[in-house]
């Protein structure tokens, strides 16, 4: 069993025991998040539009690989969240960034009376600050995914948070952004806060990720009550034109 703090959080793995987050994509789309699971053999994704989080199994062989190749499609680029394994041969690593997971060691969780629920009439508004912060990726149906929040400035949406993967039992905190001219005023915390309070309200308990080089969210994060669970990595590769076996890749809905 995992190690866990005095809050109840969990701490790394015990040796040779898988926990639900060390592979969250996988255990989001067989669980809570299935009915969005895209599956060919052992691999699973989420749809292109939904999220770029995909989920090989723990040990992938070269028939996983062939399968993923022949989901992304002949040459594409596939994202490889958390991927930590050796990636074949024929396939080209293209981005690679460490990272790090932190889980909730005491969040003072609290509704915020200025956020509001966002939904998909408010997309193309989110679509633009992302587009403007950065914070990582969110499509246009990533609002599917679970409670988005934001704070709205003369009607501008300023700042959001909201809820990606799905673990059973914890629920990931993401996309938190606030737009330039409105940061340095703890609009990102209070939104955090407010999200966490959701999941706490479910039962469940909040993590999320970062990269590892980003000091100034990772101070945030730990002044709210997050601690370092695990390092992890974001990478992405891309597949061969063609599978192993001399057919060509073709995607499957």
């Amino acid at each position: 069993m995992s190690r866990t703090t005095g809050s109840g959080a969990p701490g790394p793995s015990a040796a040779g025991v898988p926990h639900v987050l060390d592979n969250p994509a996988l255990a989001s789309l067989t669980g809570p998040h299935a009915h969005f699971a895209e599956r060919r053999g052992r691999v699973l994704r989420y749809p292109v539009d939904v999220s770029p989080w995909l989920a090989l199994p723990a040990d992938p062989d070269a028939r996983d690989w062939a399968d993923l190749a022949a989901l992304a499609g002949p040459g594409a680029e596939v994202p490889l969240p958390g991927f930590r394994g050796e990636v074949p041969a024929d396939w080209e690593i293209t981005f690679r960034v460490e990272g790090v997971q932190l889980v909730d060691d005491g969040l003072a969780a609290a509704p915020d009376a200025e956020a509001v629920p966002l939904g998909p009439a408010d997309v193309p508004e989110m679509l633009d600050l992302v587009t403007r912060t950065r914070p990582g990726p969110f499509l246009p149906r990533t609002v599917e995914l679970g409670t988005y929040l934001g704070i709205r400035r003369d009607g501008a949406l300023i700042a959001m948070a909201g809820e990606r993967l799905h673990p059973p039992g914890w629920t990931e905190i993401s996309a938190v952004c606030t737009d330039p001219a409105f940061r340095g005023k703890g609009l990102a915390g209070r939104l955090i806060l407010a999200v966490a309070h959701g999941i706490r309200e479910r039962g469940e308990t909040p993590f999320l990720h970062t990269s590892a080089e980003n000091a100034s969210a990772i101070r945030l994060y730990e002044s709210l009550g997050f601690r370092l669970r695990r390092r992890t990595a974001f990478l992405a590769a891309r597949a061969p034109e063609r599978l192993a076996d001399g057919l060509a890749a073709v995607p499957v809905a």
